[in-house]
């Protein structure tokens, strides 16, 4: 189990927020716990010093792009990036120095997975480029994915049989509870639990974590197969129920 750090960014700014109040409607309210005076860039470094690999740079949205290169610039091969990725413009953003792409809304497009784009596009720029963003909202017993900063449910349910089918054509998964993300309130234990009941490619968790406690129950009921990152409660993002640098040790290279 590994520790993935993060760089959330919003309207070019690195921040924390909670993930169920995003919107496509600029005017709406988005709650935020944090919004840093360090650049993106910033952030990037103290990974790099660190070695920590397999991070990502996410894109909330519009007016992004500078802030996201900036990062992966200075720690070239070290994260990956995601938010508007598609077809057209994964090369560029791989050139730019990312190690991998995070893709949702292009491949889960219109409720259901297109199997062409995610052919075409994992053809594109190679199976062991791409990461398949499997961010949730829980709906009835289901997990479905959710796309379009998450507000938009697909009719696909994260299942074992899903992520069998989509590893033909991605290295690794990254999901999101999005109900819980950014609330600091405790992780989804039976979302961990079935996830690491699921023997396949890198899956990395995120959302509600708060303390070690839930690091311990990630690496418990997901049986030390699924990676994390944490948000809101890491004191370099204005929390203070974990501390950067003691994750960073115990669970960096």
């Amino acid at each position: 189990m590994r520790f993935r750090p993060c760089i959330d960014l919003h309207r070019g700014v690195v921040k924390q927020i909670v993930g169920a109040t995003l919107s496509d409607n600029a005017s709406d309210a988005v709650q935020t716990n944090f919004e840093a005076q360090k650049s993106a860039a910033w952030f990037a470094d103290r990974y790099r010093r660190d070695h920590l690999t397999g991070g990502h740079v996410i894109q909330l949205g519009p007016g992004n792009a500078d802030a996201a290169r900036e990062a992966l610039s200075r720690w070239p091969g070290g994260l990956q990036v995601g938010g508007g990725i598609d077809e057209t413009n994964a090369a560029q953003w791989l050139d730019a120095g990312a190690s991998h792409v995070i893709v949702t809304s292009w491949v889960f497009h219109d409720g259901r997975i297109h199997m062409r784009r995610l052919e075409a596009l994992s053809r594109k720029i190679g199976k062991a480029r791409l990461v398949l963003d499997l961010s949730c909202r829980k709906r009835g017993e289901k997990y479905l994915v959710a796309t379009n900063r998450w507000q938009t449910f697909t009719d696909e349910a994260v299942t074992h049989a899903l992520m069998d089918r989509l590893s033909a054509y991605c290295d690794e998964f990254l999901i999101h509870a999005v109900d819980v993300e950014g609330r600091c309130a405790g992780i989804e234990t039976e979302l961990v639990e079935y996830l690491g009941q699921w023997q396949g490619l890198p899956v990395t968790y995120a959302g509600g974590i708060s303390s070690q406690h839930d690091i311990d129950q990630i690496e418990s009921l997901g049986r030390g197969r699924i990676d994390f990152t944490v948000g809101s409660a890491l004191d370099i993002f204005g929390g203070g129920g974990l501390r950067y640098d003691d994750l960073a040790r115990r669970y960096g290279p």
